[in-house]
């Protein structure tokens, strides 16, 4: 699904504690003091199968009116950036002045509008929602984000009004078609390259940082395989672009920041692109892990190379560097490129479709078992305090998409991280994993059994 919801609302009506239980996290400060939350966050939530992402905006600090500075980028960056928009207001408080603005406005809106009247923390206290429908809000709930009520039936209404993109990419394109995004910092050349592998100028391209708002989506053929490409738009650090809360554009940017997100979470493979004079940025090294962290394939292109190429073992500096500042993806094969001037990009798809079936891949479990008494019998096992040693009993495949796997041990808390990352090692010599994540999972099984 990967969809995206804004939480609006006045200060301190329990926006920060609502996305805090609705995502299971304490990351969204919760205070008594109208105003607390001064930055955007994001997260994500699971339910019942489905992902979507959650934005928990600052409180609107209207004085003379509610849209007094800030809140009118806030809500209209919600309403164009986001598939849905989550209202909160004060159930004890009741209608204000400021929710009867910001409802008026959202109701012209062609985005579908939750209204969750919080604080009802009691049944008694249900009578309070009647009064709520004076907005003119069609979904109107009561919720406690302090007691957890009503959490359950919110989250049923939420997924409902989110776009089901799996099942519209499988009617669509149909069984084989590769969903590939284009994902990276503003300004590495992700637009060009866009058109370069779809020979056509569909994406605007604009030496301006930040040009890309909207994904563009569009199905390209290159040698007889079906792409479905997503032109990200641009990330950029957030430094840059929560400071100034009432500026529509840094709004704007920001719900682009976590679409992107979405669209690598519909993918298959990403192409994250990397400025070959500025390469290994820390938001380069965020969004690389956000992509192995969900398991898509990753290839990583050195773009713009035709501005540094020709520079002594210029080429070799940067494997390495990128080896070393970013071992997390050391599984990713890496392509010099130039959107620019065409140069490698005719490597980009055949490489695709390799990375593609290689997250398919399995081991039979024979053969993984083989693995556990002939190469790991003789390496030195990980203990605990107390002395025992890992036992591992017998290990299987579970899944593809990315490649998963299950051991059987005696006490799944003595794995360290340097056993695992040779577990992992293993894995890969035993079949062809280049692109994909490889996951591993410990789980403890009596001898009984």
């Amino acid at each position: 699904m990967a969809g995206i919801v804004a939480i609006i609302g006045r200060p301190n009506v329990g926006k920060s504690s609502l996305f805090n239980r609705l995502t299971g996290s304490r990351d969204a400060i919760v205070d008594n003091t109208p105003g607390v939350t001064r930055d955007r966050l994001y997260g994500e939530v699971e339910w019942r199968g489905e992902n979507f992402y959650v934005i928990d905006t600052g409180g609107i600090m209207g004085e003379d009116t509610a849209f007094s500075k800030g809140i009118k980028s806030h809500v209209d960056a919600a309403i164009s950036e986001c598939d849905a928009v989550l209202m909160v207001m004060d159930g004890k408080t009741g209608v204000t002045s400021s929710d009867q603005e910001i409802a008026d406005l959202l109701r012209r809106s062609n985005k579908p509008v939750i209204l969750a009247v919080n604080k009802i923390d009691d049944i008694k206290h249900e009578e309070i929602i009647n009064e709520a429908y004076e907005l003119g809000l069609e979904n109107v709930i009561g919720v406690s984000a302090l007691h957890k009520r009503n959490l359950d039936e919110l989250l049923n209404l939420i997924i409902n009004f989110l776009p089901d993109d799996k099942d519209d990419y499988d009617n669509q394109d149909g069984e084989g078609v590769i969903r590939l995004a284009i994902a990276g910092r503003p300004n590495v050349g992700k637009s060009s390259l866009l058109n370069k592998l779809s020979g056509k100028e569909r994406s605007l391209v604009s030496p301006v940082a930040g040009t890309t708002r909207d994904p563009v989506d569009m199905l390209v053929n290159i040698d007889n395989q079906d792409f479905r490409i997503v032109d990200t738009a641009g990330l950029r650090r957030k430094s840059k672009f929560i400071n100034n809360k009432s500026s529509s554009e840094n709004d704007l940017e920001y719900y682009s920041f976590v679409r992107t997100l979405a669209a690598i979470d519909r993918s298959d493979v990403v192409l994250l692109l990397m400025d070959a004079e500025t390469p290994c940025t820390d938001q380069d090294k965020k969004i690389a892990a956000h992509i192995a962290g969900k398991g898509k394939g990753l290839v990583l292109i050195i773009n713009k190379w035709d501005l540094v190429a020709g520079k002594v073992k210029l080429g070799d500096n940067l494997i390495k560097k990128v080896k070393d500042e970013m071992p997390f993806v050391n599984w990713a094969p890496v392509i010099f490129a130039s959107a620019l001037t065409g140069r490698s990009t005719q490597k980009i798809a055949p490489l695709v479709k390799t990375v593609y079936e290689n997250r398919k891949n399995r081991i039979a479990t024979n053969t993984l078992n083989k693995l556990m008494r002939d190469v790991l019998a003789f390496d030195r096992l990980p203990s605990n305090k107390k002395g025992r040693t890992l036992k591992i009993y017998y290990c299987s495949q579970v899944d593809a998409e990315p490649p998963t796997f299950i051991f059987f041990v005696n006490e799944p808390e003595i794995v360290n991280n340097a056993f695992e990352n040779h577990v992992r090692n293993e894995l890969r010599n035993l079949a062809d994993f280049n692109g994909t994540p490889v996951r591993v999972f410990w789980r403890g099984k009596d001898r009984s059994e």
